[in-house]
């Protein structure tokens, strides 16, 4: 059952078959942006309330923290991992900056990790969860969603079929966006096989949409439950 971003499928659906097409950029940078704005917090795009602020607004910090089922993560969790994929790919991969992520964040957040969190076992997700400052996780994000949308609005129809350079991907890497467990290094050809429309398509939107999705299941069901997997 779906639970988060009615009609948002469709537009990424049409945003794919324009992406790539020269004569129609600044639609698809368009399109892009308008389906980013539903994925991140308002303040982010400075548009009317949302669905992810809906999500968040009235969650406490225990909640941040439940895994519901055996095959389930965590809220807190997924705004690390989708806040940092967004990061190292929009940052590193699209536009050959540095990470917004750096030393004084990993302190402000109180993170035990620089990586997406791909690998983790349960308990570590759990000690993850409730380790992360959730104001300072959510300010992060919101960072990354403004500087992905800076970076998208200065993208040119060539930048868009640009493939993923080995330097950029050996750069994260090195600087622990990935490590070297199997559950995370795959993250790295994954992405080598993609071009710069493909990271939008993905990591930044698609990805996100299916993450949130599960963020607002996760909450109806640990709202309208007794019991749950671990907390």
């Amino acid at each position: 059952m779906k639970y988060f971003g009615e009609g948002l499928s469709e537009i990424h659906k049409e945003l794919n078959q324009i992406i790539r097409k020269a004569d129609q950029i600044a639609e698809a940078k368009g399109m892009f942006l308008q389906l980013h704005a539903k994925l991140h917090l308002s303040v982010v795009s400075n548009t009317e309330l949302n669905e992810v602020d809906a999500l968040v607004g009235d969650l406490i910090n225990n909640e941040y923290s439940i895994m519901p089922t055996v095959k389930d993560e965590t809220i807190a969790w997924v705004l690390w991992h989708i806040a940092r994929i967004e990061d190292i790919t929009m940052s590193v991969l699209v536009s050959g900056e540095e990470q917004l992520f750096n030393d004084e964040w990993k302190q402000k957040i109180n993170s035990p990790i620089t990586d997406t969190g791909n690998a983790l076992s349960d308990d570590e997700i759990i000690n993850l969860s409730k380790s992360l400052v959730k104001q300072e996780l959510l300010c992060y994000r919101n960072e990354v969603g403004k500087r992905t949308r800076r970076i998208v609005g200065n993208l040119t129809p060539d930048d868009m079929k640009r493939e993923v350079s080995s330097h950029g991907l050996d750069k994260i890497l090195q600087e622990g966006g990935v490590t070297n467990q199997e559950g995370s290094l795959w993250l790295l050809d994954f992405w080598g096989k993609k071009d710069v429309a493909g990271i939008l398509l993905m990591p930044s939107t698609r990805h996100v949409m299916l993450h949130l999705n599960d963020c607002c299941t996760w909450k109806e069901f640990f709202r309208s439950k007794k019991n749950f997997y671990r907390s």
